[in-house]
């Protein structure tokens, strides 16, 4: 946002502009970019368009919200979260620009990535022009871990080829989505990339020198995103409790039958790098195991550079199987969601047949 205020918006000027944003697109002073562009002078803000969570977060994870006004500015808000998820044409009807500005956090299954992806075949099919306004990948540049999901298992949580942990920037993935033709029946958009300036692959968000805003109600620090991507596979089932209901969304991994100090013991001999396990006891407020008194670890990424965040979940999961073989990993009905996560049901069935994670 700084680069584009930095030239008075210069290339929508004249241009009729929807954009899709939330909370987090923001500029380092906190004014909003739905405030900036709306206030701009040669640019004509019309219509707001919003990911999962809504254009001002206040929808959870999952839910689907319809149409609506914006409250604060009265324009039309379309929801892609919902039944409609790719911008129809009497959406982008009066449109001459479509503006992409998010925070993503690196990791796969993080929904906005999908987003992205229908918002620029919407656009190459209506003939508008998107616009990516570039923004960090805070777990790193540098980190890419996981699979490539396969074509079967593609989904709004794994849309397209690319691994888990992909270090990728929103928009580099959108240059390469368009290069590669991976939009819908191969087409390209119209795709303007505004670049960042100064950020380098290695940096963390600390270096960034740029505030955060929670990119989602469980994601509410720029580390989050790091243990987003070492727990989120393993949460999609009920079995672990991972922070989410909890102070430590995504921090922890428990449940009410394991002893905290057993399970700390046993992943810490497995001398995974860049991570350290402390014991610990927690009841969440919601979510898997209300009420109930968890016993797990808290994992702290001592080293980012070093630790193989997307291992953890294989790693979690074998390490409770050890302790605890009653617990269910896949109760009916639970097989789907996290197969769709992974890319892949091998994990699930090597899991099954009792591979470890080795």
């Amino acid at each position: 946002m700084e680069v584009w205020l930095q030239h008075n918006f210069a290339p929508l000027q004249g241009k009729r502009i929807g954009l899709v944003t939330n909370p987090t697109g923001i500029a380092s002073d906190y004014r909003t970019n739905i405030d900036l562009m709306a206030q701009a002078k040669g640019i004509k803000l019309v219509a707001l368009f919003a990911p999962e969570h809504g254009v001002r977060g206040d929808a959870l994870a999952g839910d689907e919200v319809g149409n609506s006004r914006d409250p604060i500015t009265g324009l039309p808000v379309y929801t892609l979260y919902g039944k409609t998820r790719k911008p129809t044409p009497a959406m982008l009807r009066n449109l001459d620009v479509l503006v992409f500005d998010i925070q993503d956090i690196g990791s796969r299954s993080y929904s906005y990535i999908s987003t992205l992806g229908l918002c620029m075949e919407a656009a190459a099919e209506n003939g508008v022009t998107l616009c990516v306004l570039d923004r960090p990948n805070p777990i790193g540049g540098n980190r890419v871990e996981g699979n490539i999901p396969a074509p079967e298992f593609r989904s709004f949580v794994g849309r397209y080829p690319i691994p888990y942990a992909h270090g990728l920037t929103l928009g580099e993935f959108a240059q390469m989505a368009n290069g590669e033709g991976w939009l819908g029946d191969g087409k390209r958009c119209n795709l303007v990339v505004v670049p960042m300036e100064g950020w380098k692959r290695d940096m963390t968000w600390a270096q960034t020198g740029l505030p955060w805003v929670l990119t989602s109600p469980h994601i509410p620090h720029p580390e989050t995103a790091l243990y987003y991507a070492a727990t989120g596979m393993v949460g999609e089932q009920p079995t672990l409790n991972i922070g989410v209901g909890y102070t430590l969304p995504f921090e922890l991994a428990g449940a009410p039958s394991l002893s905290a100090y057993q399970f700390a013991k046993e992943l810490s001999g497995r001398r995974l790098k860049g991570v350290t396990f402390r014991p610990m006891y927690w009841q969440p407020f919601y979510a898997a195991y209300t009420g109930k008194t968890c016993g797990g670890v808290q994992i702290h990424v001592t080293d980012p550079n070093q630790a193989e965040l997307t291992r953890l979940n294989l790693e979690l999961m074998d390490a409770t199987r050890k302790l605890a073989p009653h617990l269910n990993f896949f109760p009916a009905g639970r097989e789907e969601m996290f197969d769709k996560v992974c890319g892949t049901n091998q994990v699930r069935l090597m899991f099954k047949s009792g591979k470890s994670s080795a």
